[in-house]
């Protein structure tokens, strides 16, 4: 290739060469870029933690309080301060060993406290020595916060000493410093603030961390964590404490039986357990399995899964081994009790019925990317499968009665699954067949249309939880990423190339436009739910603005709604009521409450945050919710498409005017 482009040469190429221009004569060594020491992280921060979104702030919360539940794990530290000093500054100290402060032998100029934070891929975590399990693998976390953090302060209580030293924006501002003695006194403090730079206006929600640190504890039962909060920072209809120890003295069970409430629907009594895994060839620990298990006759599943205290939100091999052992125990107890539809149990019909919790410690786990979402460590599947096994016989084995009634109703569910299957095959043979569903629509399984809805829903974090607190035979759900187009200023080349919009026209399988047909309209309500805020409502406008441009005629024969979840919970004693807003959390608090009644006031922060079981209760369960269709008058179709023009068109000008007329009559904004 040397003699096809010499340099200063712009002619053309030599025969099977080609190129679009003359060559770039200027390109040379000074135009390669050498990032050293943090840098990387800063340019592109999304590759280290994912983003700079509020789930990417947050990670680093988790970073470093990982760091001090591996001290923990490993048996040097029993408790762990959480402090929230501010919208933007969090402080975390264990009792532990403290991070080593002497000179690294490969930087004899720096400790090896000030390598750990300047430097990616360093730390005390690769070869298992001083770690046996730990949720840190890649050497990354520290430094990573320390990069992305506008400051970052480092305490060490270490051999009766105190030292100290500061970062800004990962770089330190002096060595190592002694700063005292600390003769009662060891372990790590790390106190950050990120670094608004790189994540804008995000701070942290004291909500999220106290749930954070509530999951911890739980999964390490000889941990405390003091949970602290400035009180400021806590809104009105918050129920996060402003202080609190948290410790969980049976584990997992302990933090089940709390998700689960005072008076579940069981088929069995909650099982938890926990084994240790074989030990390794070299004499060093092989890890833990903990795991806590509820069988629901009624409720919404769940199963929250952690490999060394790290949530694995997308599942994984652990709890791949973790349903291999349910399904096997129930099928192998059939073949004892000569249950031959036993044989029919799947992965479905156990974990459709079960509310569960998972931890499992091992050496070395591999995960799909920094942020460790999912456990992909093949190892895992047979280690989690091997120590259940027996327990889930013997567990079995030794409660009979309950065993055979477990059984009876997972048979059941099986071929309840098997009939739905059987009836979707043949009667919707042909539309699936000529219809490509969107890979993000959960369909529900009842043919006939004019009984079922779609949720439409903002965001997967939304969808998870329409997903579970759905009816599977009648309510469909597909999320959507963010804000849609806006139809009424986009061209028609946009709206066809728009991959949101294009999976909402399939999935509704009536076409837009000129080729809609209603008659091929797959459900008889279409149901917009979005957070009860201000985004929710502009995402709920943009919606109905394409449905009223694309399918009117959806509209005007009554499929449109809109969904009513409400913006607060209030609890008094036994009774729960819920309130649309503040005018009506008012209203409810003085008409059924007694007068000075002490009530408890939540405000849900979103569709996502907010719990299954209020979900269905309030916004999607038919029997109690509230549903608004949406209309166009036949008699003022004409004033109906100028709003729609002047609001949401291509002129702002007219935004404007309209918002100059209307200023005064908003009260409040509620943001």
């Amino acid at each position: 290739m040397s003699d096809l482009f010499e340099s200063g040469k712009t002619g053309k190429p030599k025969a099977g060469g080609s190129r679009k221009g003359p060559v770039d004569t200027e390109y040379g060594a000074h135009d390669i870029e050498v990032l050293e020491g943090l840098e990387p992280v800063r340019r592109r921060p999304g590759m280290y933690i994912g983003g700079t979104d509020d789930t990417a702030y947050h990670h680093l919360a988790s970073e470093i309080l990982d760091n001090a539940m591996d001290e923990a794990v490993a048996g040097h530290a029993t408790t762990i301060d959480v402090r929230l000093e501010g919208p933007r500054t969090l402080m975390v100290r264990d009792n532990g060993r403290g991070i080593p402060t002497d000179p690294h032998p490969k930087f004899p100029e720096k400790s090896a406290l000030e390598v750990i934070f300047t430097t990616l891929h360093a730390g005390g975590k690769f070869s298992g020595k001083a770690y046996d399990t730990s949720g840190g693998l890649h050497g990354v976390g520290s430094s990573v916060v320390n990069a992305l953090s506008e400051k970052l302060e480092v305490e060490v209580a270490r051999d009766r000493t105190l030292y100290r030293q500061d970062f800004v924006r990962g770089v330190s501002l002096a060595p190592l410093a002694e700063v005292g003695n600390a003769p009662n006194r060891r372990g790590t403090t790390v106190r950050f603030t990120p670094d608004p730079e790189i994540f804008g206006n995000h701070h942290f929600s004291p909500a999220r961390l106290y749930r954070m640190c509530c999951s911890k504890a739980a999964l390490f039962r000889g941990v405390t964590i003091q949970w602290k909060c400035e009180p400021s920072l806590i809104k009105a209809g918050d129920e996060t404490p402003v202080e609190a120890t948290i410790q969980f003295p049976n584990g997992l069970e302990d933090a089940l039986s709390a998700e689960l409430g005072p008076n579940p629907d069981l088929l069995t009594p909650l099982w938890a357990g926990d084994v240790e895994l074989p030990v390794a060839a070299d004499g060093r620990t092989g890890g833990r399995v903990e795991w806590a298990v509820a069988f629901l006759e009624s409720g919404t599943a769940s199963l929250s899964s952690f490999c060394n205290t790290i949530p694995t939100p997308q599942g994984g091999t652990h709890e791949a081994g973790f349903r291999s052992a349910l399904v096997k125990g129930l099928r192998a107890w059939g073949d004892q009790r000569k249950v031959k539809r036993a044989a029919a149990i799947s992965a479905e019909d156990v974990l459709g019925s079960v509310a569960a919790k998972l931890s499992v410690f091992v050496r070395d786990p591999q995960f799909q990317g920094q942020t460790k979402d999912k456990l992909t460590s093949q190892e895992a599947s047979r280690l989690v499968e091997g120590a259940l096994r027996d327990r889930v016989d013997h567990w079995l084995g030794g409660n009979p009665q309950q065993a055979d009634s477990l059984l009876a109703f997972m048979v059941e569910r099986a071929e309840e699954r098997l009939r739905r299957r059987e009836v979707k095959d043949t009667a919707r043979k042909s539309a699936t067949r000529k219809l490509r569903l969107p890979g993000k629509l959960t369909d529900c399984t009842r043919e006939n249309a004019a009984d079922t809805e779609l949720f439409l829903v903002e965001g997967e974090s939304a969808g998870g939880s329409a997903r579970q607190a759905r009816d599977r035979e009648t309510q469909a759900v597909l999320p959507l990423r963010g804000k849609i187009l806006n139809v009424a200023s986009a061209t028609t080349d946009k709206l066809r190339a728009n991959q949101e919009l294009r999976d909402l026209t399939e999935a509704l399988g009536c076409g837009i436009g000129a080729s809609f047909d209603i008659s091929r309209l797959r459900y008889g309500r279409v149901i917009i739910m979005t957070d009860a805020d201000v985004d929710g409502a502009h995402i709920a406008s943009l919606l109905m603005t394409f449905f009223y441009r694309e399918m009117p005629e959806l509209i005007r024969q009554g499929h449109l709604h809109l969904a009513q979840p409400p913006l607060y919970r209030i609890t008094h004693g036994p009774k729960t009521v819920y309130a649309m807003n503040d005018q009506d959390r008012l209203r409810r608090i003085k008409t059924d409450f007694k007068a000075n009644a002490k009530v408890e006031v939540s405000r849900f922060k979103g569709l996502g945050e907010m719990p299954v079981k209020d979900l269905k209760e309030t916004t999607m369960d038919p029997a109690r919710r509230t549903l608004l269709r949406v209309i166009t008058p036949a008699e003022d179709r004409l004033a109906t498409s100028e709003r729609v023009e002047s609001l949401m068109g291509r002129k702002p000008e007219l935004r404007f005017r309209f918002i100059q007329e209307h200023a005064r009559s908003v009260d409040e904004l509620d943001v």
